[in-house]
This record gives C-alpha cells, structure tokens and sequence, in this order.
C-alpha cells in the first residue's frame, strides 16, 4: 500500500517531555518541517505507540482457536482501539500472519508455539513432548517464530496434586542455550517458585506471570537482566482457579490463593530490585482483547510509579522489543491524549489521534 499523505503534529513528546513539532512523510517521522503537511493534532501528549508485551492473537473465548480471517483482524483491531500498536503474542495455535498483509492492524511479535509436557498445560494449545524431544522442538519453534520461544514451565501435576516444575535443569539449558543459537529469546510461563530457580540459571530471557518469584530469584533476574511480565489482570483470576480445582487439588487451591495474595508484592519488589517489568494482558481465551490500559493501571496500584507503569507499555517494551520510539525516520506509530497520561492513567482508555504507520486508524 503506497505511503499516506504528510502530515504535522505538535505537542508534549514523552518519554522527554519536551513540546516538539513533529512531521510524518512516508509513514515515517521527522523533525523537519514537511512544506504542505496537513496539521492533524495541536496540543496534547503523544507517546509511542502501546505494547501489550503479552497476548494470544487466534485464541478465543473460552480457549477456542480462531482461524478466520475477520475473527483475527477483530482481535488486532481492539487492541489498536486501545491504543496498542505492537503485539507480543506469547503463543498460539494458529498462524496469524496473514495479518502482517494487513497495514492497519498491530505489528505482531510471535513466539510460535508453546511448548509443554504431555497433560500438563491447556488441551490442544500448545505442542506436548517429553523432554527429549525440547531442544529440537524449540528450534522448530524459533525459526516459526519473530525471535522469541514460549516454554509452559510449570502447570499443575496430577500425581502431587499442585504445581510443578516441567522441565529438567540439564534439559532447561540445553533448549534455551538451543533458542539463543538460533537467535531467539526464550520466555517461560510459570505461576509457582518451584520452576523458576532452573529456568533461571538456565539463562532465560523473560518469566510470564511470575507470580511465585521470591526475594532471591528476583535478585538473581536483576543480575541477569531477566524481565518478567506480571500480567496481573489474568492475577485477579486466580481465585476463580483455586476455586475451580479445590476439590480436587486442595494443594493447588491453596497455592493459588497464595500466590493471588502476594502478587503486588511480587511486582513492587522486582521492579525495585531492577528487574526490567513490561505491561501484558495475557488477552485471548478469558481475558478480552484491548485492556492494556488496565494492566497498566494495575502495574501502578502494585507499586510502579504512573511513568514507570506507562512506560512498561510504551517506551520501554518498545526498545525491549527492538520498535523504534518517536524519533527521526521511525515508523511513524504515536498515540495522542488529551492530558498527560503520566498524571491521569485513566486517559489511556480514551485517544484522542492514533497514527500506524504513518496513518491515522483512529
């Protein structure tokens, strides 16, 4: 699709801070004036496009696999309602890239498939093997992927009747080191601690959830520079979980309480340890597409700063994932409010201008 017209924005920058004048010209940004751009925004904050650094476009309601083109395009579009112009999709069992045809949708980062041992994650979600088999699944996986693995690390075990690690350390590190050959990151799903010290030392590069972290892993992330994504509105879930599995798994219920229950404790104490926090909603299955200021605002009441909170969804996740920000000759993606979402996170549920791609969607 051909380039659309120039255009001139101006207003406060962030993360700087700083009123700019801003032109697009073929999609792109520039600080240089454009003879003949159209002034489409005065005024207002603009921030670089949303991230919503943990989802699952193809997954819906109730875990059932969309594969229809306008199923799909409806997924991509609610969160570009809400401002998100980058998706980290955190795997799905079905190929979306026939949306990268589509100009006026989210970039998608995948991560293929997830990967887990057989019965011991979601029925017909991800790939089941046994650990034999992880390292050459993993390279299967990176290569169908845009750098990034997806390993399911813990998932509640039937014989122990709670969570449980999945993996063997030796074969952790096997695969991980497999994927970073391979030139992808691995990211891991995990709710309970007993996974996390392997995944770890293994040299993983992100921890979805995260919910189990203790004092010391978070330590060991910081020095590491392991990022979680706390994904907390699918942590108001856990409840719903324990009571689902209770008579079955009083174990399991019980841990899922408590994990529940320190959850913003978890988030507050690695963010001040240093550990990198991006902004995800976990959206497919029982979290609806679109809540990215929700997670945002839930980063927030755990303990981040407004601006830290916002950049966990914005600036941040974007250099995390290797998107440019607002800055010459980027891809011209900006969201712009009407008051500075730094100061009233409730703004983010209302854009007042969305450009993708240098084109105004919304």
């Amino acid at each position: 699709m051909a380039p659309g017209p120039p255009f001139h924005l101006a207003g406060v920058v962030l993360p700087e801070g700083e009123h700019r004048d801003l032109w697009v010209r073929e999609g792109r940004f520039s600080f240089e004036r454009v003879p003949g751009a159209e002034t489409i925004s005065t005024g207002g904050w603009l921030i670089p496009g949303l991230v919503d650094a943990h989802c699952h476009v193809g997954i819906g309601v109730g875990g059932a696999h969309v594969h229809d083109l306008d199923g799909l395009r409806q997924q991509a579009l609610d969160e570009r309602a809400a401002g998100v112009l980058a998706l980290r999709d955190c795997g799905s069992p079905v190929d979306t890239r026939i949306l990268d045809d589509e100009p006026d949708l989210p970039r998608i980062i995948r991560a293929g498939r997830h990967i887990a041992r057989p019965r011991r994650y979601i029925p017909h979600l991800g790939i089941e093997l046994e650990p034999e088999d992880l390292s050459a699944e993993v390279r299967v996986q990176a290569g169908r992927g845009d750098g990034w693995v997806k390993l399911v690390g813990d998932w509640i075990d039937r014989s122990v009747g709670d969570l449980a690690p999945e993996w063997p350390p030796d074969v952790l590190a096997a695969a991980i080191a497999a994927a970073h050959e391979a030139g992808a990151r691995v990211t891991a799903h995990t709710f309970g601690t007993d996974a996390l010290p392997d995944l770890i030392a293994a040299g993983i590069d992100c921890i979805e959830h995260g919910t189990g972290l203790t004092e010391d892993l978070i330590g060991e992330m910081a020095r590491r520079g392991t990022a979680v994504v706390p994904t907390l509105v699918n942590v108001e879930n856990f409840p719903g979980f324990a009571a689902a599995g209770e008579e079955k798994f009083p174990s399991y219920a019980s841990t899922m309480r408590r994990l529940y229950a320190n959850s913003g404790a978890v988030v507050r104490a690695a963010f001040e340890a240093g550990v990198p926090v991006f902004a995800g909603t976990d959206a497919g299955g029982g979290i609806e597409h679109g809540r990215i200021g929700d997670e945002v605002r839930a980063l927030h009441e755990a303990g981040l700063p407004a601006e830290a909170a916002l950049a966990a969804a914005s600036w941040s996740a974007r250099a995390w994932l290797g998107l440019p920000c607002i800055e010459e000759g980027a891809p011209a993606d900006v969201v712009v409010y009407d008051r500075d979402p730094r100061v009233d996170l409730d703004v983010l549920a209302r854009p007042r201008l969305t450009l993708l791609r240098g084109r105004v969607v919304a």
